[in-house]
């Protein structure tokens, strides 16, 4: 069986994602949540042990309007040239009703995320990564996620959207890994308990 992993940037008051300045524009500023050398490089060493990753409609369009040609931008470090190859290369499953035609090793699943979800947990194979807050809500309501890395940043942004969703059950966890980047970050990592 493999394992489905969830982790994001996140705010101290739980945010992936923050509405604008005076809370009037829509959520969607990640400007809090640039990473040092150190994190991202950490975020590709993860990338390049998942064998599988599932996106929700709005991290694939964010996710494929930069990194298709992220290796190709003026100033590229060896992370980012390296986290682009890894990007095209790795295998990806959009989940959306609304997404007809993807690209670079993609392919769309537009009907139940659980069940499909649940099959690829089936079958053998190396890790998964999910990411985005509603497919990884849906995830996480079904019992699906394994494992949840947080990697918060010393901000608070009061509203935006959030990491987890509310649940009908508690989902108890133990902590498997702490670990601190430049200006304040903080890695946390959690497996669900058996």
């Amino acid at each position: 069986m493999r394992k489905l992993s969830y982790g994001m940037n996140v705010t101290v008051d739980g945010y992936i994602s923050a509405h604008g300045p005076g809370h009037l524009s829509p959520s969607g500023d990640i400007g809090w949540s640039v990473p040092s050398d150190e994190l991202f490089q950490w975020w590709l060493e993860r990338e390049q042990a998942n064998s599988l990753s599932l996106y929700g409609r709005k991290l694939w369009e964010t996710m494929s309007s930069y990194w298709p040609t992220g290796d190709e931008q003026l100033n590229a470090t060896a992370a980012q040239v390296e986290f682009a190859r890894n990007w095209r290369s790795t295998p990806k499953v959009v989940f959306s009703s609304t997404i007809e035609k993807v690209d670079w090793n993609t392919r769309v699943v537009n009907g139940d995320a659980v069940a499909e979800i649940t099959r690829l947990k089936a079958e053998d194979g190396g890790p998964m990564a999910i990411g985005g807050a509603t497919l990884a809500g849906t995830a996480l309501q079904a019992g699906l996620i394994d494992e949840y890395l947080l990697v918060t940043h010393p901000v608070l942004v009061g509203g935006g959207t959030p990491f987890f969703v509310a649940l009908d059950n508690w989902v108890n966890l133990e902590l498997v890994e702490k670990t601190a980047f430049p200006d304040g970050v903080l890695l946390t990592r959690y497996e669900k308990r058996r």
